[in-house]
């Protein structure tokens, strides 16, 4: 295939990857292979971007010396040490913070870290590969990405498409994964039926690699001797996927002229609510719980006036974990630095809204 192709090429190299896809089409076998393929006798580790607060990711990825901050009780290796000789995998460069990008950037052009709390540079020998899910071009031109940063790290970059415009991987996959759980489930010689076959590849997988792996570990649970019957597979009605559950949930507009109230629906709409619950639950689209989520968030949103602080309140969540939901339904706007500057539970200055 062009893609396997093309990672070939590019792991004998040490250029910098940028692995771009949507969730689950694979990104973090993509990095593996490139490590493996090369030659690089170090390990290979992934971070998540996304999973540490702003606050604490500094330190995860340079390290710290004891009493750099309080409760640094001793030293830290980050994980670009950790990673020296081989290869760090940056998952969800996107959502790394601006403070950040600039010292990702400097450790990338020097070739050393400097851990918290000291003055001494550790030199480093590790290849990045970084992925996301996000146009970074885009990010770049809202302001929310170093465009220095995103040219360092798009020297070699990799686009997976998603699983359903490669249709033919989705029987080898089906077949690997069958292979990889048949061990740990204790079964072998499990194939799959021609009719199952047929629903693997028409469903068009929104979820993707992941998505299709989750299916055939459920299927070799539940299926009956050594074939995998379409049954087993579980897979949500292919008639119901052209409906949009999303339109479903349209948002109330919210007045500009008069205050942001950030309100619960009364009781008394818990009844209509079902009723769409309901209905929702018997159209089964592929899409359900990222349309109910995006509908959720951007509701939220939209009734907070664009407040993150107060958004991520209303919806009981952290507001790191808010700002990757807003990147993943396209809702987050371009915002003064001072803004992308707030930690999670600092002031914000913004007259407040009344939730």
């Amino acid at each position: 295939m062009q893609v396997n192709a093309q990672v070939e090429r590019i792991a004998s190299t040490e250029a910098s990857v940028l692995v771009i896809g949507e969730t689950g089409t694979g990104k973090e076998l993509i990095a593996r292979h490139v490590h493996q393929r090369s030659g690089r006798k170090g390990p290979f580790v992934a971070v998540n971007c996304g999973a540490f607060s702003e606050s604490l990711i500094d330190a995860e990825l340079f390290g710290h010396e004891a009493g750099a901050f309080t409760g640094a009780t001793q030293a830290r290796v980050g994980w670009f040490e950790a990673a020296n000789g081989g290869t760090l995998f940056l998952d969800e460069i996107g959502d790394l913070p601006l403070a950040l990008q600039v010292k990702l950037l400097r450790v990338l052009q020097e070739r050393q870290v400097v851990r918290l709390g000291s003055r001494r540079a550790i030199p480093l020998d590790v290849r990045l590969v970084a992925a996301t899910n996000i146009e970074l071009r885009k990010a770049v031109e809202a302001g929310r990405f170093r465009a220095d940063l995103y040219y360092r790290l798009n020297v070699a970059p990799i686009t997976l498409p998603p699983l359903r415009e490669r249709p033919g991987d989705i029987l080898p996959l089906a077949a690997h994964f069958i292979s990889v759980y048949g061990v740990k489930l204790r079964t072998s010689d499990v194939r799959i039926s021609d009719e199952a076959q047929t629903s693997l590849l028409a469903y068009p997988w929104p979820g993707n690699i992941r998505e299709l792996e989750n299916a055939i570990h459920f299927a070799l649970i539940v299926c009956r001797g050594d074939l995998i019957r379409k049954e087993d597979l579980q897979l949500p009605d292919i008639a119901a996927h052209a409906a949009d559950p999303v339109t479903m949930f349209t948002p109330m507009p919210v007045s500009t002229s008069a205050p942001a109230i950030c309100t619960v629906a009364p009781a008394a709409d818990e009844d209509r609510l079902a009723g769409v619950l309901e209905a929702l639950f018997q159209a089964r689209g592929p899409r359900l719980f990222l349309s109910m989520e995006e509908a959720l968030v951007r509701g939220a949103f939209n009734r907070c006036r664009s407040n993150q602080v107060q958004t991520a309140r209303l919806l009981g969540i952290s507001r790191n974990t808010l700002r990757t939901l807003l990147r993943r339904h396209g809702l987050l706007e371009p915002t003064p630095a001072s803004a992308e500057a707030l930690v999670e539970g600092a002031p914000d200055r913004r007259p407040a809204l009344a939730c």
